[in-house]
Parts: C-alpha cells; structure tokens; sequence
C-alpha cells in the first residue's frame, strides 16, 4: 500500500508448534535451502545420482517435480475440499517509537487468530507488506516476522508469503524476510526463486503443490507467489532509490520453462488448476475499476486506482509504460484453469472482475492488518477460498470474512462470472 502511519513490535510469546515437521540436517538439504532448489535439482546440478528421500509415504522420485521432498505435502481432506484463507497487508511494526504501532499489531495479532479459528484454513497465503519497513529499525526488523507468523506456527497451519512494496526498504529487503521466514516458522513453504530470476529486490518468486492425496504422483491444483518488487533500496552511493514496480521479465521466462517441465512430468495442464497471488496488482485492474459491474462482481470499492496502485506506473518517464505486460501475456497464456490472481496493496478495495481481454479473473484481498492506511466502513479481515475436487478445474467458492465473523460477497468464480 502507499504510504502509511505506524506500529511497532513486542516479540512476547513465539513458539513453535508441539508436532513441527523435522529440521533439515544434512549439508545437503543446507544447501538445498539456501538455492531455494528441490534435492533432486541438487543433484543434478552437481552431476551426481539422487539417493532416495523419503517423505512419509513415498519417496520424491514418484514426483520429481516437487520442490519441498521433506515437508509435508499438502493435500484434500478426505471429503474433497481444501480451504485456503489470505492475510493480506499486515503492516507490522508501524510507529515503534510510541504506544500507538504496537497496539496496532496486537490488534492484528487479534484479527489472525480470529480468522484461522473461525475459517480453519487448510493453508494461508501472506500476501505482501508484511512490515512497513520505511518505520522499523534496520538492527532487528526481521524479528517481526517471528510475530507476525507465530499464530500460523502456533496453530501448525501451513503458509506462504509474497511481499510488497513496503518489505522493501533500506531497513528490510524481501529476501531478509523470505530468510527469516524460513529460519523461524516450520510451517512456512515460502522460498525464494532460482538465481537469475526476479531482478533484485524480487527475490519471491515460487509455486507450492497441492494434491488430491498425500500418495499421488502428481498435483491437483498449483498455488503460484510472484514478486511484483517495487519499494525502496540503497544505490552504489547509499542514495535511497526507487526500485521497478513490476514482476521482472526474468520470471517470464522462468514461467514459461516450469509450466513445461510441469507438463511433461504431470500431463495436459488442463488436469490441473492454479491460483496466483501477487501483492501489487497487475496494471490491468485499473481499466476493470470503472466497468465492472457492482451487482454481478461485488465487494468494497474505495480505493481509485491511479499511480502506484498498480504495476509498472511509478516513475514511468526512467522505465517507460506497461512494463508488466510481458509477464502478464506469460502467466495468461501458460497457466491453464487459472481461477483468479489475487493482489492487496489497495486497502480500500476486495471486489474480483473479468479482464475481457484475457478471460482472466483477478482479485483483491481483504485488508487484514490494522497497520497501514484505513478509513471508517472498510474494516479488516480475510479473502477465503474453497476448493472441491468434484470442480477443481472449473470453479471456486471465494468471500471475505469481517474480523466480526460475518461472511460477505460470496461468489463462484467460474466460467460465467461476470458475465
């Protein structure tokens, strides 16, 4: 989101989950971390033969593909559904010089605990500006992701992250984050993407599978997390400078070759389904604000999307125009069954619409956090999204839950909606 006012952290009260998966061990599985790589592409980086590694009921080579062989592997429940809950713009760590910021995200702390005990998610989606780093301290900024994910690793809910323009800063980086992250929440499947690929400050550019049983060679439904950058860094003269607002072309290319190998490993992409979550929204949603219909697309629509409320439209004199159509032309020709690509960044706003011109459905979360900009009416809470096996490839349920409970704009987004 834009700019915005503030809170702070009081670390109190982490730990970790009673029944956590097992801590990797082996220098391999080290590295393999480090690389944000799968151990099979370890290996064959090195050049040297895969051992066996087995992850409860299998071994990784049934699924090459699977770039997490010793976590647990999401999955249906046994009635065919997968619920899977958003946290968008928490905004830890406002204002940590009074008692306003962390107040702030006590009340945030409130909201997620609510949410996960009322919605009971299979998985979460964090989906950017996590902090507000332009407030926090740049000698313990990443403890906030200690607070701000301890009621996932509390609850052993598994989770991944994107991050936003605000995870940028000189004091915070999205690659700090994506770091802690992985060094203090178990439950986390946030990684970072191949060397190469996100351009710097871009660094959070993955997919996590999921699978219709624990036991099967392929995945049902695919969660993509991209990088829309953006944000601030320091220069080579420790000048603060402004970073690209849009995913780098870089991640494009890397699309293009990881929905092939998914194809030849897994089969037809149309078996399979995927949801996108990105914290900036695509630029395209400005053109969809004043024609969507407020009936058929519902949901709060307060916040006017103009300069940086959506991609590639900060300082377009240096970068030029539409710098994020090359990645969007390669997400919405390679990602089959694609329900809906879901962004926050704009607090004022939860409503999904129909790009006419793609037939792509996208999305704005729920504002969960009570950092960042708000105004009275908009409220807090959570984007949810239900998942049956019975219409994985065709359909989703999607609604907002308010911090009070109540359930609001429910809709299927399927081939008719907005139509």
């Amino acid at each position: 989101m834009r700019p915005s006012k503030g809170e702070r952290l009081e670390l109190g009260g982490y730990q970790p989950p009673p029944h956590s998966p097992r801590r990797q061990s082996t220098v391999v599985k080290v590295i393999v971390s480090i690389l944000g790589i799968s151990v099979l592409s370890y290996y064959h980086l090195v050049g040297n033969a895969a051992p066996a590694i087995f992850t409860g009921h299998q071994t990784t080579s049934v699924d090459t593909l699977n770039p997490y062989p010793n976590k647990r592997r999401l999955h249906f429940k046994d009635d065919g559904s997968f619920k899977l809950t958003v946290f968008s713009d928490l905004h830890f760590g406002e204002n940590p010089w009074d008692d306003w910021g962390p107040e702030q995200d006590r009340k945030s702390l409130i909201v997620m605990n609510d949410m996960l005990d009322l919605e009971q998610p299979d998985f979460v989606a964090i989906n950017g500006d996590l902090i507000t780093g332009e407030n926090t301290f740049k000698e313990n900024s990443t403890l906030l992701i200690d607070q701000l994910t301890s009621p996932l690793t509390q609850k052993n809910v598994p989770f991944a992250s994107t991050h936003g323009n605000h995870d940028n800063h000189p004091n915070i980086t999205h690659l700090q984050e994506i770091e802690r992250e992985q060094l203090v929440a178990p439950t986390s499947y946030t990684r970072r993407a191949p060397k190469g690929v996100g351009g710097p400050g871009g660094e959070g550019n993955y997919w996590v599978p999921v699978y219709a049983k624990d036991t099967d060679p392929a995945p049902c439904l695919i969660l993509w997390f991209f990088d829309s950058r953006s944000g601030w860094a320091l220069d080579s003269n420790n000048e603060i400078i402004s970073l690209p607002d849009w995913i780098d072309d870089s991640v494009a290319k890397w699309l293009v070759d990881e929905t092939a190998a998914m194809n030849k490993a897994w089969g037809p992409p149309e078996n399979r389904a995927a949801l996108a979550f990105v914290h900036v929204p695509f630029h395209v949603m400005e053109s969809l604000q004043p024609t969507r219909d407020p009936v058929k697309e519902p949901g709060l629509d307060e916040d006017k999307l103009e300069e940086g409320s959506t991609q590639s439209t900060v300082n377009t004199q240096r970068w030029g125009n539409d710098r994020d159509e090359p990645f969007w032309t390669a997400l919405t020709s390679n990602v089959r069954n694609l329900h809906a690509v879901v962004s926050g960044h704009d607090h004022g706003n939860e409503w999904c619409s129909r790009d006419p011109a793609t037939k792509q459905v996208l999305c704005f979360n729920k504002h969960t956090g009570y950092g960042g900009i708000s105004k009275p009416g908009w409220g807090h809470g959570v984007r949810t999204f239900d998942f049956k096996l019975s219409t994985l490839t065709t359909s989703v349920q999607t609604w907002v839950t308010m911090e009070n409970g109540t359930k609001i704009d429910e809709v299927t987004l399927d081939a008719l909606y907005g139509v």
